[in-house]
């Protein structure tokens, strides 16, 4: 396959900014002005045809988190949105307790902290240590409602063992969250091993698709306990029958899509994940992981740089996140997107994350014009 095709980026940058918005494949940007364009010719005459790419991107979601089955699989907004439904379908009690970690976006901070009124209260488990994994155990007990993590931290790249995280929660009878907002597109991600209850992702970053569609994945288990607050014509179970004066709402996850959904976004969606369905996972993995560390090498080797993300885990991400000696992480950021180096300040430090595709002289590059 010929990628260079698929992403025939200005030459000008050093695209290295994924873990933020991802550029979209050639595929997808063909796929949204085919749509377009039957817009204006046809309007709304292939609706049913539209409905089976819906269907289709179900699929793809359903095959990149490895879920049983697209009953499980809705389409949201955003990442927030989705832990929104979630935090606020479920019935609390004053004393739970929400387990999250000290360095999480604020999307799977915030809307856990907002649940204060009711009563429950937010724990964050320190990362910064030796065993990231048993400091996150350690925080959970009998009044742990719920652990959310992040698969990977944004700031720093750090990778959790989300089958451990996963198989402590089922032990101990706690729901577990996943944000897989930094994985999904760039990492293998298997819900079923990791036993989550719930699965949220936004599809701009590594899944190298636009902003504005999202997954939700909510286990068999968790699909009718989770309270509705969005009510309308989408999310019933006779969808279409509007003569119909009764209504309930639907048994799958598409009960928590209450309107029209967002077409444009399915079909860029689409197309973009066809792409990894083509490379398939490992391959891109092992890919994206070989420019990590041809990156990592380069970054090392640099007279005035250290190394934020650690490199001592076998669990790795597509993030490595680093520290100038002389210069301020803002100042640095400056200077690197003065010459044409799309990265952004995170985790203490300059934050660069290539993707599978991206070159080899990109990277190195970039790193040329990080003064010395």
């Amino acid at each position: 396959m010929d990628l260079s095709a698929e992403f025939p980026q200005d030459e000008q940058l050093c695209y290295l900014n994924h873990a933020a918005v991802a550029p979209w494949p050639r595929r997808s940007a063909d796929a949204v002005n085919a749509f377009a364009n039957a817009n204006v010719h046809r309007g709304a005459a292939d609706y049913e045809q539209w409905l089976q790419t819906e269907q289709r991107l179900r699929q793809q979601l359903a095959w990149l988190i490895n879920a049983p089955s697209t009953r499980t699989i809705a389409l949201q907004k955003n990442t927030s949105e989705g832990l929104s439904t979630i935090a606020y379908g479920l019935p609390w009690q004053a004393g739970d307790t929400v387990v999250i970690t000290d360095q999480e976006f604020p999307s799977n901070r915030i809307v856990w902290e907002s649940l204060a009124t009711q009563g429950v209260r937010v724990i964050e488990a320190a990362l910064d240590t030796a065993d990231p994994e048993a400091s996150v155990i350690a925080c959970l007990d009998t009044s742990t409602r719920l652990l959310a993590v992040s698969s990977v931290q944004y700031g720093t790249g750090l990778t959790l063992d989300l089958n451990r995280l996963g198989q402590a929660c089922k032990e101990r009878g706690i729901l577990f969250c996943v944000d897989a907002i930094q994985s999904l597109g760039a990492l293998p991600f298997d819900v079923t091993a990791c036993q989550a209850d719930f699965v949220v992702s936004d599809g701009h970053k590594w899944m190298l698709g636009p902003e504005g569609i999202a997954l939700l994945y909510v286990a068999e288990a968790q699909l009718e306990k989770l309270k509705l607050h969005q009510f309308g014509w989408h999310m019933v179970q006779e969808r279409g029958n509007y003569d119909v004066k009764t209504w309930q709402p639907a048994r799958d996850a598409k009960r928590f899509e209450c309107g029209s959904p967002n077409m444009l976004g399915v079909f860029a969606l689409s197309a973009s994940l066809s792409l990894l369905e083509d490379l398939g996972m490992p391959r891109i993995q092992q890919a994206l992981l070989t420019r990590v560390q041809q990156l990592e090498q380069l970054l090392l080797d640099h007279p005035k740089l250290e190394l934020i993300t650690r490199t001592d885990r076998a669990l790795r991400s597509g993030i490595l996140t680093f520290r100038h000696r002389d210069l301020t992480p803002a100042a640095l950021f400056q200077q690197l997107k003065q010459r044409g180096v799309v990265c952004a300040p995170r985790g203490g430090g300059v934050r660069f994350s290539p993707h599978f595709y991206t070159h080899s002289d990109v990277l190195f590059r970039a790193v040329q014009h990080i003064p010395q």
